[in-house]
């Protein structure tokens, strides 16, 4: 037996016990670091235990491994994912809406560690030996993007959407309207106002429209 403790009691223990609650910032206080001048590659059990001065069993009692504790880091350092706005306004207001509040969220996001963490969700090696799609790394950019298309395809797949601009391929559809936002902010070319938002929406609007 490893003695590691499952992620779900963990969790439990950290929203009740202060020492935890510390201990867990500072494991991800290290990894983040690590990840931001190492990449992918530095964040391995034992550089986060030293440079945090945390123990190996703590570490364990917050994540299962080196795959839990960069699930953790990354989604920690990246923009959170929004919800959905409600189903009122026209297809266009809530597409205008919930584009406007993602730029905002990458507006807010600290730039450097962003696209440092976005870089290295790319295929690369990950720190337990596996590569590309198929490992830790892979699954781990696939649960992010998933999360990140979720409220997008939530109103491209309504019956408003389908009746207005037909079948989609998504994938394409979410590299149109994000695409924009997510390169404007990583090179520094342009801050994205709503009026930017609109024109996007706009222009996809019009090129979709039946």
């Amino acid at each position: 037996m490893s003695g590691r403790v499952p992620a779900l009691l963990a969790d439990d223990d950290d929203e009740v016990d202060p020492r935890r609650i510390r201990s867990r910032k500072r494991l991800l206080d290290a990894a983040a670091q690590l990840l931001s001048t190492g990449g992918v590659e530095a964040v391995t059990i034992e550089a986060v235990t030293k440079a945090s001065k945390v123990a190996r069993t703590t570490l364990y009692r917050h994540f299962g491994g080196s795959s839990q504790l960069l699930t953790a880091t990354f989604e920690r350092l990246l923009p959170q994912v929004i919800s959905p706005p409600p189903t009122i306004g026209t297809l266009r207001e809530r597409l205008i809406e919930l584009l406007n509040q993602q730029a905002t969220l990458f507006a807010e996001a600290p730039l450097q560690v962003t696209t440092l963490a976005w870089i290295a969700l790319g295929p690369t090696a990950s720190p337990d030996g596996d590569d590309g799609e198929h490992g830790p790394t892979g699954a781990l950019r696939s649960r992010i993007v998933d999360q990140y298309r979720k409220p997008f395809d939530a109103i491209l797949q309504s019956p408003e959407a389908r009746t207005e601009l037909g079948d989609l391929d998504l994938e394409l559809v979410l590299c149109q309207l994000v695409g924009p936002l997510l390169f404007a902010r990583m090179t520094g070319l342009r801050n994205i106002s709503h009026q930017d938002c609109v024109r996007i929406v706009d222009d996809f609007l019009t090129a979709h429209h039946r």
